[in-house]
């Protein structure tokens, strides 16, 4: 079995990897990377082979697909990317994967879309049939990609579109750096509005072993056995599937969490370090703010490129926003592990044992380095 991970440097592709190479040990080369990115190469399993490629060149995806048995197409230009960039990279090269794989008779396509292909919705929980509304460029980039997913569908290509919720764990920062820098500080944490809504997150953990087991089900003899006496085969891995946390509460309630966590770590490293009075600082809970006026000041900041918070975060930040997963673990007989507050502090507890190798890589646009805060810094000094 041959494995092409497509956006392999970033931090789904490099947690794909690592789960992947664990479940088929001794099988070498089986998982090929390929980014247009950097490999950090010290950072994965032995048995995989790295490919330096831009997913938007039709001729080069097609030969790199053409002995693969599984595409998983993970390689996405985030939100803070140009917009031409972003229709370029996440539906010009999706179509490229598409055809690529068609041609080449590739079983599955595994295609990692977004919940944020439903915009702002009003009712919850959302289901996968829902109206999709794209909010800006990358929502309406990705809804334009299912579509071509779909539309490969039709024409024989088996492709499960996986829409996750906002994910996290170890190596993920962006804007999750943010929130877990102004916790590391001692800082009150502004929350838009009350922080009485539920907003589900998701565990890296948990998207990766679903995609492993879309894999391993619709064909894979050495995995786990195919779902054997329904009517549609494997067909019944075609299409959208939603996936997210099955425990969450509050926003405010998750982050308390978090807060008592990241306050024993303090209080620990305080009794090796008395003299550091950042550690000194208690961490203290959320900072309620009307959400009315917070957006506009957002949108404002948005627009003037003075915050790397972009309008689908800040429009859904104080609202229910939580999806069924009730087709994805029917369908694999599997439940996601972990909750909201888990997710929330194994990445935290990540954060804060690496925090100075962090801080010394820089910012930048992608999931595995900070966001620049540009205002929000200037904020964050009066917390």
């Amino acid at each position: 079995m041959k494995i092409l991970i497509t956006g392999g440097a970033g931090f789904l592709g490099l947690h794909l990897a690592k789960y992947f190479s664990e479940h088929f040990v001794g099988n070498k080369d089986f998982c090929s990377l390929l980014d247009i990115a950097e490999f950090d190469k010290k950072e994965y399993p032995k048995n995989c082979h790295f490919i330096k490629a831009d997913i938007r060149n039709s001729t080069l995806m097609y030969q790199y697909i053409k002995s693969m048995d599984y595409v998983i197409h993970a390689a996405a230009a985030l939100p803070l990317w140009k917009e031409k960039d972003i229709f370029d990279i996440n539906v010009g090269g999706t179509k490229n994967i598409l055809e690529a794989s068609f041609k080449n008779k590739v079983k599955r396509v595994i295609y990692v879309s977004s919940t944020a292909v439903y915009g702002v919705p009003k009712k919850h929980p959302i289901y996968e049939n829902d109206r999709r509304v794209g909010v800006g460029s990358y929502g309406q980039s990705k809804i334009e990609a299912e579509n071509l997913c779909f539309s490969y569908i039709k024409k024989g290509l088996n492709v499960t579109i996986i829409r996750p919720k906002t994910f996290l764990g170890t190596h993920r920062l962006g804007v999750f750096e943010i929130l877990f820098d102004w916790i590391h500080d001692g800082k009150k944490i502004p929350v838009v509005g009350s922080g009485n809504n539920r907003y589900q997150l998701l565990d890296v953990d948990d998207l990766v072993e679903a995609i492993y087991l879309f894999v391993v089900r619709s064909g894979h003899p050495q995995g786990v056995q195919r779902q054997q006496g329904h009517p549609k085969g494997d067909l019944i891995y075609n299409g959208a599937f939603n996936i997210g946390a099955e425990k969450f509460t509050t926003v405010k309630k998750d982050l308390e969490k978090v807060f008592i966590y990241a306050s024993s770590e303090r209080s620990e490293s305080r009794s090796h370090n008395k003299n550091s009075s950042r550690q000194a600082r208690t961490i203290s809970k959320v900072f309620p703010t009307p959400a009315f006026f917070v957006k506009k000041a957002l949108w404002l900041f948005e627009k003037l490129k003075l915050s790397p918070l972009y309008q689908w975060v800040y429009d859904t930040a104080d609202k229910d926003s939580f999806v069924s997963v009730k087709r994805l673990t029917e369908t694999l007989n599997w439940h996601p592990k972990y909750s909201n507050s888990d997710a929330l502090i194994k990445a935290y507890r990540w954060y804060f044992k690496n925090y100075k190798e962090i801080k010394s890589r820089g910012s930048g646009v992608t999931h595995t380095v900070g966001w620049k805060q540009g205002i929000l810094g200037l904020i964050k000094k009066t917390m």
